[in-house]
């Protein structure tokens, strides 16, 4: 129990020391980092500690370790004393092999994009080189040119070697010496005179072209200026990246040792680990070149490596050797690769984790496989049983044709989709979005105006009366808190975390609370006006963010650096779910992940998302799991159609199809992966994988992955069908727009909301920022239920003044209202002890026809 009494350097227990989370990618942090590996090893081996306890018994005692101090845990009994702390070493030791197998991947990263970087200043600075050669060769042509000094001496001396070869006529190599004394009758001397002339006039002219290179600086430095330039020709930024790796070589090749990381091929093919092993062997040499034979007398395999790669490690003029410095880079660069495309796995780390290890086995798939696909809805109450692989081939076959044949006769009427009949260019013309009605302006005025004057404070304080969502709070043993004043308490605690002005609650009792708060909106009969919560919309927004941690990165789509905020906002306006996720990863990774951890009592299955939110493994996943994903389309002209087989001809839209016999889908593929899909479908619905592990993997980068193979096969058909309803349906398009419309304006309406420390999350801690975001959502939806209550509140107001009121203009008036609310000045705490009196969910408006309404576009849609 040393580790709750000794003290680290900064004063603090060594207990302390467990929870720090990891710092940003810097050189001293990665080293520190390994140290820090080194140090939590020594403490013992912790997976034999584990062995045997349950995976979501040891998280939920991390997380009461984590959130306690030192001296609360001296105050708890030995027994549960130790095992809190065993606990948490046991997560602090795969935290930090997660960190440091991020911050190898980050660095790595960061080192390329450093060489390509080189790469454009020396093509900077060697365009002074080539127009300096361009100008050169100029000058060389212009000696060497018809009217140039070069080719008049060239004419000279022809015309003269031509004199001597005139005077030597008839005679040759076995002329007698008197013959050729006669013949010539002493014309010898001019003949050779002439002879050396020529020479001398024809040397003299290509002495001008040598005078003028070296006026250059000289052949050799001519050589040097054009061995220069093409030695960077194109895009070789590799051989550029070893002087980038610098003093990171000593710690990466560290950290590769076993007694550090351990790296483990998730699939037969160990290249890139073989490749590593070898680079480790003879880590120790100097020379430019290694050996590229391993200790059996075997070639190294290199085949993993791009052309560029090996034309940088291959010298054709050593042959069996390698290229020392560039080997390294490329094995640190192709391991990185392997270890982001779940290719290699850390031993010991969660993140890094062979993620093929925690699917279930097929016998227990089978086990539960016909249930699963009735209530994903793949197959109807009595099908499971002939549900097979030639089925699921069958059953995704006619779902493509069916909707390629229903595109194809639905386009004469289709005014929406143009397809040119010359060039077969199609092109959607844009609609103009209907008009707020008159009616539905006047009420939107007059619900604005009677609005009431609230405060923040006051918001949050009724909705915890009502809704009782503080009570989700308290410590993570479970036991009741000891606060005299717990409401009072856990209302200021989200008042402050939510507007982001100040740093108790784990992050799974603030979704708990969100769901609360969704689950009281969902009952409201106000909420129907806006939706019936059966469509989510999905999308980030940029948070500023401290920079010394591993999450916070430079974003390519919002140009600065920090986090993604990453929301699923219901079709009713209320946020089912939160993540904050790295800029760096591709968004749709968590768009199923929101759907499968929200609690509340809105389930929905329709799911929308902007471009980001597509990929061709989340539309299968999205599939296999019952959700219908139609994100907002963007770039749909440079997406492909597959066709259903090579045969497959249609009379209108075949165009979209491409070249005819192309771009078709690999059914033979599909069913043979059929118990693969099935028990990675059932292992993310069972939670033994959470399904943003499993699409951070299936990336177009895995060569070796057969699971991505057959998850892009099913993308494929599901993306066709999607595009082809897409493009087909005018209703939907403006559904999505209107959805992807809402989640924006709900990320607006949070950043008002969060306006403390000018929006900037001011904590290194990734949990703390995840937190921070999830207080923003409790605020915020406890406002909107807030605002609902009290638009609701004035309709019944209206309703009693004798006002008609349509549930369609209700429907156009949104609950992100701010003109009511007073964010700034003095907050009074005043209100946390006035009970409220009980809120009236109902309210007297026939929300039916704007249902069948949804209905009937949806069917339309359908056969469409």
């Amino acid at each position: 129990m040393r580790l709750l009494e000794d003290r680290d350097s900064d004063g603090t227990t060594l207990f302390n020391r467990l929870k720090k989370p990891a710092k940003g990618p810097t050189w001293s942090h990665f080293k520190n980092l390994t140290k820090r590996l080194e140090w939590l090893d020594e403490l013992g081996d912790t997976d034999v500690w584990m062995d045997g306890v349950a995976a979501g018994k040891v998280t939920d005692f991390a997380g009461e370790a984590d959130a306690a101090d030192a001296s609360e845990l001296r105050d708890f009994v030995p027994v549960k004393r130790i095992a809190l702390v065993a606990v948490l070493t046991h997560k602090a030791r795969m935290r930090v092999r997660d960190d440091l197998a991020t911050m190898f991947c980050k660095r790595v990263a960061t080192k390329i994009k450093k060489a390509k970087a080189e790469l454009e200043e020396i093509r900077l600075a060697e365009r002074e080189i080539v127009e300096a050669l361009i100008g050169n060769y100029r000058t060389v042509l212009k000696h060497i040119d018809e009217d140039g000094p070069a080719q008049e001496a060239l004419t000279k001396a022809a015309a003269m070697t031509a004199e001597v070869r005139q005077a030597l006529d008839g005679l040759d190599a076995e002329a007698s010496v008197d013959e050729v004394a006669t013949r010539l009758e002493g014309r010898v001397s001019p003949a050779v005179l002439a002879l050396v002339k020529a020479q001398v006039v024809q040397a003299g002219g290509f002495g001008a072209v040598t005078r003028a290179v070296d006026g250059f600086g000289g052949f050799a430095k001519q050589y040097e200026q054009i061995e220069k330039v093409s030695a960077h020709h194109g895009n070789f930024w590799e051989v550029l990246l070893y002087g980038q790796i610098g003093r990171d070589r000593a710690v990466m090749f560290d950290l590769a040792d076993n007694d550090k990381l351990k790296f483990t091929a998730t699939s037969e093919d160990s290249r890139v680990l073989d490749a590593l092993t070898h680079a480790q062997r003879h880590q120790a040499a100097r020379g430019e070149y290694i050996t590229a034979f391993n200790e059996e007398g075997k070639e190294v395999d290199i085949s993993f490596a791009t052309q560029n790669w090996r034309k940088a490690v291959v010298d054709r003029t050593r042959t069996g050797q390698f290229v020392r410095k560039h080997f390294e880079a490329m094995v640190f660069t192709a391991l990185a690769e392997e270890l982001r495309t779940g290719d290699v796995a850390v031993v010991g780390s969660e993140e890094y984790a062979d993620w093929s290890e925690q699917l279930l086995d097929w016998e227990a798939v089978q086990e539960t496989l016909g249930s699963y696909l009735v209530e994903v809805g793949l197959a109807e109450q009595g099908e499971s049983a002939e549900f097979d692989a030639k089925f699921f081939r069958r059953q995704l076959e006619d779902k493509l044709r069916g909707a390629a044949a229903a595109a194809d006769a639905g386009y004469p009427e289709n005014d929406g989709l143009v397809i040119d009949p010359e060039t077969g260019i199609p092109s959607l013309k844009a609609f103009r979005a209907d008009g707020q009605r008159p009616s539905a302006k006047r009420l939107e005025q007059e619900i604005k105006a009677r609005m009431p004057e609230r405060s923040l404070m006051g918001i949050v304080a009724r909705t915890a009366y009502w809704v009782e969502w503080w009570r989700r709070f308290g410590p993570p043993s479970g036991n009741e808190p000891k606060l005299t004043d717990p409401l009072g308490r856990y209302v200021i605690v989200t008042f402050v975390k939510g507007t982001n002005m100040g740093p108790y609650v784990s992050i799974v009792l603030l979704n708990e609370a969100v769901a609360d708060l969704v689950n009281a909106h969902a009952r409201l009969d106000i909420s129907q006006a806006w939706g019936d919560g059966t469509a989510v919309a999905a999308d980030g927004t940029h948070m500023d963010t401290y920079l010394d941690n591993l999450l916070s990165e430079t974003s390519v789509r919002y140009g600065k650096p920090g986090g993604i905020a990453y929301r699923h906002v219901s079709d009713t306006y209320i946020a089912l779910f939160t993540h904050f996720i790295p800029c760096g990863v591709w968004e749709a990774v968590y768009i199923i992940e929101g759907l499968l951890k929200n609690t509340s009592e809105v389930q929905p299955t329709t799911v929308h998302a902007d471009t980001q939110g597509q990929s061709f493994p989340v539309f299968a996943l999205a599939h296999l799991l019952g959700f219908d994903l139609m994100p907002r389309i963007r770039n749909w002209k440079e997406l492909t159609f597959y066709r259903p087989s090579k045969q497959s001809e249609y009379v209108h839209i075949d165009a979209l199809f491409g070249e005819p016999g192309k771009n078709v889908i690999d059914f033979d593929l599909i069913e043979s992966q059929f118990r693969h899909l099935m028990r990675v479908a059932v292992s993310v619905r069972e939670g033994t994988i959470s399904s943003s592990t499993l699409l951070k993997r299936l990336r177009s980068g895995s060569r070796k992955n057969a699971t991505y193979a057959a998850f892009r096969e099913v993308g494929r058909v599901v993306r066709t069908v999607q595009l082809l309803r897409y493009l087909s349906d005018a209703p939907l398009r403006r559904r999505v727009t209107a959805a992807t419309n809402k989640v924006e304006s709900f990320n607006r309406f949070s950043q008002w909301i969060g306006f403390g420390n000018c929006g900037v999350i001011a904590d290194n801690d990734p949990i703390e920022q995840e937190k921070a975001m999830k207080f923003n959502a409790l605020l915020t939806n406890a406002v909107i239920f807030h605002n609902a209550l009290d638009i609701a509140e004035i309709v019944r107001q209206l309703l009693e003044e004798g006002w008609e009121i349509d549930p369609e203009d209700l429907a156009h008036i949104s609950p992100y209202l701010t003109e009511h609310i007073n964010r700034f000045g003095e907050y009074s705490t005043h209100e946390l002890g006035i009970q409220p009196e009980a809120y009236d969910p109902k309210l007297d408006v026939d929300f039916a026809p704007l249902r069948e309404q949804d209905l009937t576009a949806a069917v339309l849609g359908q056969a469409a």
